[in-house]
């Protein structure tokens, strides 16, 4: 069964804690599908680099698939996610972008 989570947009994210995870996701932006790899995975938002980054404060909408040793679950679990970019980071040639999770559904 899954859960619907909603977040009221305080500096929550910034206070999660990261956990270093490299899982290849698409998002859903305005210009069309973005392929990305994640830097960092918290409850409240990712950190991802790709090769052209969506406006801040954009909307994206992606679907992760969770490890299961990472969920405490006997299975991977899917979690598909709407929120909106809320910074870039530009470090030698890697561009990488902050989204904030507005909402997202379990799927287990």
């Amino acid at each position: 069964m899954g859960q619907l989570q909603q977040f009221d947009g305080r500096n929550a994210v910034r206070a999660s804690v990261r956990f270093p995870m490299q899982l290849a996701v698409v998002l859903a932006t305005e210009s069309g599908p973005l392929e990305a790899v994640t830097v960092d995975v918290s409850a409240n938002g990712l950190l991802f680099s790709a090769d052209r980054l969506p406006p801040v404060g954009s909307r994206v909408v992606f679907t992760m698939t969770m490890p299961s040793a990472v969920m405490g679950a006997a299975n991977d679990v899917m979690i598909h996610c709407t929120g909106r970019i809320v910074r870039h980071q530009h470090a030698e040639d890697v561009m990488r972008a902050a989204a904030v999770i507005d909402e997202y559904f379990l799927k287990v």
